[in-house]
């Protein structure tokens, strides 16, 4: 607890303390959207006895998937399991990079995890040599090709760098190290020897990734456009071979040519024949890893917006169907890994911490209208009554007001907040603000800043709606529950306990993570997404 106990507080004390939090019964809490494994799933690997295995970023862990059965178990959590690539060496080991902490790992069967490498942001692709050696490149926070010591004694040898993204690759029957370079639409290949690059076969949108089976024959993804192309490495001659959806990541080949293909946007797995094109879905999910959501009601109805990080989607509040509106990377759509969304009258806000942006959305038609750049760590946004935009800048501590064309005037109107995360405005035009941090929800007035502290002693609060009855609805991550505060009094009642929210960030992620989204009906139903299941739920009377 935030407002903490006083150290030798009496028993009687604590409980009397316990007793004065209000508890609201004749709540139902069903599952909306069922979960799904991962968090967003990026690097494949077949290992010798034809085990599969996928890497999470987000979800800082690599899986062991069972393709019979569709399920995926973790093989190695977090926080060493952060797996953007996975690569298996010719006596077994398994590597992988954990993107967002720089540090590259490698295991042998079951033996101890070992750090080969650290200190590289973004680190991305990897792959064996023949001969054992281990190379890796950075990508989009870095751009760089290095030598891997496998004692883990060495510190990497720089190769070459500035490449243009040299993203998922493996090394060809010629010694070669083919891939992709992310943002230059080439699959090229580079002497390693010598620190010389050639083009192979150009003309590709964003090409994710590229590897060869058994015959020779180079397959690469072009994740923009959502297709499996095969290569003549001699010619670069293309041919499409499966036409999947965008978002795609990675592939691996196992021994019998059979291509696995992994989808950021799907939360899935695809198992295609290289020779008919023809796919098989392996493991999906209806959801790829939920956070902040918004509710809008139209004629009884509640339709969901749902920041879903690789994709933008919308769910019925009364079916639970899931309807996609954007998903990231795909040719000519405008989206970049929205975390939070805001929705109300014709419009929704997006926001995501990890690249500044917030967008904003026509409700309706799903088309884009304005993306904004430049935020530190922008938690969420809402729409102000005159039209001014309100931002939850939790780089800055700070609520950010934007106006002017494109959002260029900005300034801070209420600073010093202790991990700002949920924004809503109230029915008396004050905004009400999580910090989370500081385990309060705070009243500001828009106008002068001034802040007050409307309830206190809570375990991380994040999202944040207003009900039909002017009482604040607050997903209380670190409590996994969602309570009701009267703005007025600042009186808590939980309303449901015991939810799968509050996932634990991955190492150098904020400590709120995936925001913890709610959003409330005009009926009263409320929704709250799952982090950790990448499920939503509805809370409505009995």
């Amino acid at each position: 607890m935030k407002g903490k106990l006083a150290r030798g507080a009496s028993a009687l004390t604590i409980g009397l303390l316990m007793l004065s939090a209000a508890h609201a019964d004749g709540y139902r809490v069903t599952k909306l959207v069922q979960g799904s494994a991962f968090h967003g799933v990026h690097g494949l690997a077949v290992d010798k006895a034809g085990k599969l295995f996928a890497g999470s970023v987000a979800g800082a862990a690599l899986y062991e998937v069972d393709r019979d059965k569709g399920t995926a178990k973790i093989a190695v959590p977090t926080p060493e399991g952060m797996a953007d690539d996975i690569a298996i060496a010719p006596d077994g080991t398994m590597a992988w990079t954990a993107f967002l902490t720089g540090d590259l790992y490698a295991r042998k069967g079951d033996g101890p995890i070992r750090k080969l490498a650290s200190g590289l942001p973004g680190i991305n692709s990897l792959a064996f040599r023949k001969d054992g050696r281990l190379y890796a490149t950075q990508v989009f926070l870095g751009d760089a090709l290095y030598e891997i010591d496998v004692a883990g004694e060495k510190p990497p040898r720089k190769i070459m760098e500035k490449m243009g993204g040299l993203n998922g690759f493996e090394f060809g029957p010629d010694d070669r190290l083919y891939g992709p370079l992310w943002f230059k639409g080439q699959i090229v290949k580079v002497d390693v020897d010598k620190g010389e690059l050639s083009v192979v076969a150009d003309g590709f949108k964003i090409p994710a990734a590229a590897n060869f089976d058994s015959k020779g024959n180079l397959w690469a993804l072009d994740t923009a456009l959502g297709q499996l192309v095969k290569i003549d490495p001699k010619t670069g001659a293309k041919q499409v071979a499966a036409q999947l959806k965008p978002s795609l990541d990675n592939l691996a080949i196992d021994a019998n040519d059979r291509i696995f293909v992994s989808n950021m946007a799907d939360n899935g797995i695809q198992e295609i024949d290289p020779a008919t094109g023809a796919a098989k879905q392996v493991i999906i999910g209806k959801l790829a890893f939920p956070g902040g959501i918004g509710v809008v009601s139209d004629g009884g109805k509640d339709t969901i917006y749902v920041a879903d990080v690789f994709a933008y989607r919308t769910v019925d509040g009364g079916s639970g169907e899931v309807r996609e509106v954007a998903r990231m990377h795909a040719d000519g759509t405008t989206l970049e890994y929205p975390m939070s969304a805001t929705a109300k009258g014709d419009e929704v806000i997006l926001s995501s911490w990890f690249t500044g942006t917030v967008q904003t959305i026509d409700r309706k038609t799903g088309k884009s209208r304005d993306m904004l750049h430049g935020f530190k760590a922008p938690y969420d946004a809402i729409r102000l009554g005159d039209s001014r935009l309100l931002v939850a800048e939790l780089g800055t501590k700070s609520l950010v007001e934007v106006s002017g064309e494109h959002g260029k005037d900005r300034k801070a109107i209420a600073t010093d907040l202790a991990g700002p995360v949920g924004l809503v405005l109230g029915s008396d035009n004050a905004v009400y603000v999580s910090e989370a941090f500081a385990g309060q929800i705070s009243k500001i007035d828009p106008a002068t800043g001034a802040k007050s502290i409307v309830a206190k002693d809570l375990k991380m609060p994040e999202g944040l709606a207003l009900a039909p009855t002017g009482k604040l609805i607050v997903a209380e991550a670190g409590a996994k529950r969602v309570i009701e505060i009267d703005p007025a009094s600042g009186k808590v009642t939980e309303l449901a306990g015991n939810l799968p929210i509050g996932l634990v960030p991955a190492p150098g992620l904020p400590p709120t993570n995936m925001p913890t989204g709610v959003g409330v009906g005009a009926g009263g139903t409320i929704y709250v997404s799952s982090d950790i299941e990448n499920a939503i739920y509805k809370i409505e009377k009995k």
